[in-house]
């Protein structure tokens, strides 16, 4: 079966988690490989990050020209018009290096999505369809796209999820992703909420958080 060609980095001792964290549009794997280290986590939690690089397709936003994108959006309204099939067709990727992992051994409940942007849209959809229990979801300055659409599995009715967002964000406004909670929350899930004074990115701070987060989830004892 043809996976996502991704950057892997594997923990000093066999994996027994799994984090699989997209980036946002015109980035790649690449771009938040660097933030392990400094999220600082304990070497017993045996983490495998998973860093998928998206296919390269027109983005009618940017006049068409071709970059990596999760899908197409074809116009920068407050509501996001974007290509559903496409961002499906790339949920449905993430399933299968999900299931990837839980053939490598990893226990579904041990693995983690995280995502930036166009990455967290993906991973709302990608996250809440899935048909295994997972260990949480992180969205980082994204918005959910696929609100009114997306067909919840009831495996993932009590998954734990994060969202940061930027207060200054030009990108992907503030709104946004307050819009994502009012839909999560409708939809009877608990999100987590926090905001940074920043734009469209990951600040210090936030990064500790992010740690913090990703330490509860996979090494909750007190």
């Amino acid at each position: 079966m043809p996976y996502l060609a991704a950057i892997e980095i594997e923990p000093a001792q066999p994996a027994t988690a799994a984090i699989i964290w997209l980036h946002g549009l015109g980035a790649d794997g690449h771009d938040f490989a660097p933030i392990v280290p400094e999220l600082r986590l304990p070497k017993h939690l045996a983490v495998r990050f998973i860093f998928p690089h998206a296919p390269s397709i027109p983005v009618t936003i940017n006049n068409g020209w071709v970059m990596p994108a999760w899908y197409d959006i074809l116009a920068m309204d407050i509501d996001r018009k974007v290509d559903e099939v496409q961002l499906r067709a790339s949920a449905s990727a993430i399933h299968q290096l999900i299931e990837r992992e839980i053939e490598r051994g990893i226990d579904s409940r041990r693995i983690l999505l995280a995502g930036f942007s166009q990455g967290g849209a993906v991973n709302y959809e990608a996250a809440l369809s899935y048909d295994k229990p997972l260990g949480g979801l992180l969205a980082l300055s994204t918005y959910f796209a696929t609100a009114s659409s997306v067909q919840p599995h009831p495996a993932n009715r009590q998954l734990p999820i994060q969202v940061y967002h930027g207060s200054l964000d030009p990108v992907v406004p503030p709104a946004l992703g307050q819009n994502s909670l009012t839909s999560l929350r409708a939809m009877g899930y608990q999100p987590d909420f926090q905001s940074y004074p920043m734009e469209h990115a990951l600040c210090p701070e936030q990064i500790s958080h992010i740690g913090s987060w990703i330490r509860a989830r996979l090494d909750p004892k007190p």
